[in-house]
């Protein structure tokens, strides 16, 4: 009996160290993520090549390719909607070629989650799971762009005033409501992490320079290996007992059903203000076992909703007409996701899953959907609509 109760005490120590340690591995994740920002961001310090890179030309694929490529490089959709929208607000940016840049933004944001489910690489298992869990956020924003972005083009160019119909319904909705001041509510994830980024980036800038493009590049590529090596040690600690606890918290309250996890992706976005954060973290969560596939999904699309309230607040703290009808079509774009994709949940859902099977029988597949999605297919996209349209 002693033996057994002796036993079960040391089995409860394990856990709770195995508890402790995964919340250490999670702070340095979330850190990891504020850190590689901060190191791209500073990469484009001091220029305006990142508001240069969205409002660049009339081509609206080069506005959507534009916040693309500016989300994958600041790691935060909620950013680039708010610069963009700053740029309407200032005159320096169109309506249509902002939504354009916006509808970017929204595939930009899925690019944290796969490079975050890479780090799952080496158990099989875990890397099927977390891989699917991050194509079920890329692809449906892929489609939804896919339905959306030639509609908007296509009416843009039909209609008088050369808006499309999301452009020309957000800023009806724009004219129905009263502009006031808001101040941006403070994001607690950036709070907790500031310190361990100020201290990699004054490190960084000590050696190559304050401010210097080195030191950037250097902070960057920190957090990158941060990232990788917190993510290995936070799934090795939520293994066993802390999982099976874990699985049972979720399943009972933040994964309970389909709308209370869509649910939790809107607050716990709107929370952190940080799509990226709260995908990337659901990643690893799901390649450990600890929710459903089935569950991660709605959750995905309620992140999706959670992340156009920071544009909300931008364009209400710069209260013109034009920046709120940005921000309103913002929050038109992730509904019409949301609706199309909920009750047609299947069609993403086995599309990630029989990818990710493919993807986990040999990784090369997994950088093959990267380079096709986000460099082949750009590049092809703006030579013909360069040489049809331009």
């Amino acid at each position: 009996m002693n033996t057994s109760g002796s036993l079960t005490k040391t089995s409860k120590t394990r856990t709770w160290l195995s508890a402790l340690w995964a919340l250490l591995f999670l702070y340095l994740f979330l850190c990891a993520i504020n850190v590689m920002g901060a190191g791209l961001k500073g990469v484009g310090k001091g220029s305006d090549w990142l508001e240069t890179i969205i409002a660049q030309g009339t081509n609206p694929l080069v506005a959507l390719l534009g916040g693309v490529f500016v989300t994958s490089v600041v790691q935060s959709s909620s950013f680039t909607t708010s610069l963009i929208i700053t740029l309407v607000a200032a005159g320096q940016m169109e309506i249509e070629t902002a939504i354009f840049a916006v509808m970017g933004a929204n595939i930009g944001t899925s690019i944290t989650g796969l490079i975050v489910s890479l780090g799952t690489m080496r158990i099989k298992r875990q890397f099927r799971r977390a891989y699917a869990t991050a194509l079920m956020h890329a692809i449906p924003n892929i489609l939804t762009v896919l339905i959306l972005f030639p509609v908007e083009w296509i009416s843009s160019v039909m209609m008088g005033n050369g808006r499309g119909i999301l452009a020309n319904i957000a800023s009806w909705a724009a004219d129905l409501i009263g502009f006031g001041d808001v101040t941006k509510p403070t994001n607690p994830i950036k709070v907790i992490t500031k310190p361990i980024v100020n201290l990699v980036q004054g490190t960084m800038e000590s050696i190559g320079g304050d401010g210097s493009l080195g030191a950037s590049v250097a902070v960057a590529v920190c957090g990158l290996l941060l990232l990788f090596i917190s993510l290995l040690f936070l799934v090795r600690n939520l293994k066993g007992a802390v999982l099976t606890r874990l699985e049972g918290l979720f399943s009972t309250v933040f994964f309970r059903n389909d709308f209370v996890a869509w649910l939790s992706g809107i607050f716990s976005t709107i929370s952190v203000q940080s799509s990226s954060v709260t995908t990337s973290l659901l990643v690893p969560i799901t390649g450990a076992g600890a929710v459903k596939l089935k569950r991660a999904f709605p959750f995905l699309l309620g992140c999706n909703i959670g992340t156009t309230v920071t544009g909300v607040i931008a364009a209400l703290a710069n209260p013109t007409h034009a920046a709120v009808t940005v921000a309103i079509a913002h929050v038109l774009f992730n509904f019409c996701d949301n609706t199309i994709w909920y009750p047609l949940r299947r069609i993403p859902i086995r599309m990630s899953k029989a990818y990710s099977r493919l993807a986990c029988q040999s990784p090369k597949w997994a950088f093959i959907f990267l380079a096709t999605v986000f460099i082949v297919v750009p590049i092809i996209g703006l030579a013909i609509t360069e040489w049809l349209f331009f």
